[in-house]
């Protein structure tokens, strides 16, 4: 069965990082922020699933 939190956390932060890349933004602006704790719950998640 297919993951739908893991599919919504990975669609947001590759449409965020495809944002940053084209407007380069900066480390310390909300969307990069933002991927900093996507990859914190993805990273999480995935380690759940793993146990």
């Amino acid at each position: 069965m297919a993951d739908l939190y893991l599919k919504a956390l990975e669609s947001e932060r590759k449409a965020l990082w495809a944002t940053c890349r084209l407007k380069g933004l900066a480390k310390d602006t909300p969307e990069r922020q933002r991927i900093v704790v996507l990859d914190g719950l993805l990273r999480d998640h995935k380690g759940k699933a793993k146990a």
